[in-house]
């Protein structure tokens, strides 16, 4: 915290001349403790050790310091185990506070500004902006960002992850942004540039080092615990955060990525140069431009490359959604080809769909075409295993079906009915109704129900005259009519007639 000359000369005179403890002053003049100190370490007051004359510790100091001198990183645990089983008395807690007096602190150490030639490097790295919300899901919201060493031009793009893909569609970005590239990137260890590091031996990520060497750049990691090798692209990524960022309204992550594009070309760009505040970013940066590695004539693909499988039902899962096939796909391992607004599925070189991308969460993205020919499929099932339901069930049914197709009547509205007549009736009065209805030459639904009704029918007056019979005798000598076939038959032909016209 910086202070002004008159607060620090108020925090003096009440220690000096008012004799104010440290807390006093920090609560009246509304200043932390800490600064308080530090204000009087600088005016030569050494700090007040709390250790009094008689403390419980003061018989092991000499042990301590010996302890400390031979293993200057032992942790206060291990040493407060040592002291206690020597006699010490008190408390953990407590002994850790006061070895805190007594433990060396580091040296602070000295950097120098680290100067660069136009066109020779770039510092890169991602930048975390808590998340944004995408229908169900919950995303992450990085921003990459690049930045050149000598003109201080920054590159800024937001994503919604930090995959490899993104990482290097931030690189073609910048690239395209400043119309060339350095001859260097510098970058902090992350694991999208360095999979592994013991001393200087460095394992590259090898989708960087075939980028870099499509692109003719040296990538270059910063040394361990050395942030300040990349300090440029740290206080950019501060600057994007204070001066952009915070209270920033957007609709989505395109609006977003469209006003930082306009900041970066505007705001960023008609800054002050660090290096030479008398000059814009903006003029510098057109000195260094000529300075940049030209760009080759074909692009690098970013695009992401995932293997998929597609179980029963015809969809593929990618990026926490779903996506449609054709349903001749079902139980394949296919691939998707995805860039940021496409999503393409292919079955080796076979292009079998094609997606607008979403970022949602469990959402069904589908072609109508796809749906559309496995419901035609799936009426055709129903069609041929109500069809050899009917001919295991009922066995003339393959010639009553035959018969009707031959005199071009609708099978799947023949089979249909009969279904239901079968689920109204059962088998064995079906086989009986479809039987009389093949010997009448009348292969059709509407005269096996006639036969069934009749059938019915017939069942019930016998079942009402027999109990009838057994109780009056005058009835049992009484002769019924039963209603002539030919009526129906006449009736049917006509229907027959209809339905063909």
């Amino acid at each position: 915290m910086t202070i002004s000359e008159e607060l620090r000369a108020k925090i003096l005179r009440y220690h000096h001349v008012e004799q104010w403890p440290i807390g006093t002053i920090s609560t009246q003049l509304s200043v932390h403790h800490t600064t308080i100190k530090r204000v009087l370490a600088e005016a030569g007051i050494p700090k007040k050790k709390l250790l009094v004359q008689g403390s419980i510790i003061e018989p092991f100091i000499p042990y301590i310091l010996e302890q400390l001198e031979k293993h200057p990183t032992l942790n206060a645990k291990r040493l407060y185990n040592m002291v206690k089983e020597r006699g010490y008395p008190g408390g953990d807690d407590h002994f850790r506070h006061l070895i805190s007096l007594y433990r060396r602190r580091p040296a602070a150490e000295a950097f120098l500004r680290l100067r660069t030639l136009p066109g020779e490097q770039a510092q890169v790295d991602w930048g975390s902006f808590g998340t944004i919300t995408i229908g169900k899901a919950k995303r992450s919201l990085v921003a990459f960002v690049m930045i050149l060493s000598y003109s201080r031009r920054i590159y800024l793009q937001f994503y919604l992850n930090q995959r490899m893909e993104n990482f290097l569609r931030g690189h073609e970005g910048a690239f395209s942004a400043f119309n060339g590239l350095p001859r260097v990137l510098l970058y902090d260890n992350l694991r999208s540039a360095v999979l592994e590091r013991q001393g200087s031996i460095i394992r590259f990520n090898p989708s960087l080092l075939s980028f870099a060497a499509h692109y003719r750049f040296e990538p270059r990691p910063v040394a361990v615990a050395r942030g300040n090798e990349k300090g440029r692209v740290e206080r950019a990524i501060r600057f994007i955060r204070d001066n952009f960022f915070a209270a920033r309204t957007y609709n989505d992550i395109d609006d977003l990525n469209a006003q930082a594009k306009t900041w970066c070309e505007t705001v960023a760009m008609d800054r002050p140069c660090p290096e030479d505040k008398a000059r814009t970013v903006r003029e510098v940066f057109a000195q260094e431009q000529p300075g940049l590695l030209a760009l080759p004539e074909n692009p690098y693909s970013c695009d992401e490359i995932e293997t998929v499988s597609v179980g029963k039902t015809p969809y593929i899962r990618f990026d926490l959604n779903d996506y449609s096939v054709p349903h001749t796909e079902v139980q394949k391992r296919l691939t998707v080809n995805a860039t940021l607004d496409t999503v393409m599925i292919l079955d080796g070189q076979k292009i079998l769909a094609t997606h607008q991308r979403s970022y949602d969460k469990s959402a069904q993205i589908e072609n109508p075409e796809h749906i559309k020919a496995l419901v035609k499929q799936k009426q055709k099932a129903s069609l041929h295993r109500g069809q050899n339901f009917l001919t295991n069930a009922v066995p003339c049914a393959y010639d009553f079906l035959k018969q009707a197709a031959e005199r071009g009547y609708v099978l799947k509205s023949i089979t249909k009915q009969l279904m239901e007549l079968f689920d109204d009736y059962g088998a064995e009065d079906l086989k009986e109704a479809m039987q009389k209805a093949l010997d009448k030459d009348s292969p059709h639904p509407n005269t096996v129900r006639k036969c069934l009704q009749i059938l019915r029918d017939k069942r019930k007056q016998q079942a009402t005259i027999q109990s009838t019979y057994a109780s009056n005798p005058k009835i049992q000598s009484t002769r019924i009519k039963p209603d002539r076939l030919s009526d129906y038959e006449t009736l049917t032909s006509k229907t027959q007639q209809e339905e063909k016209s």
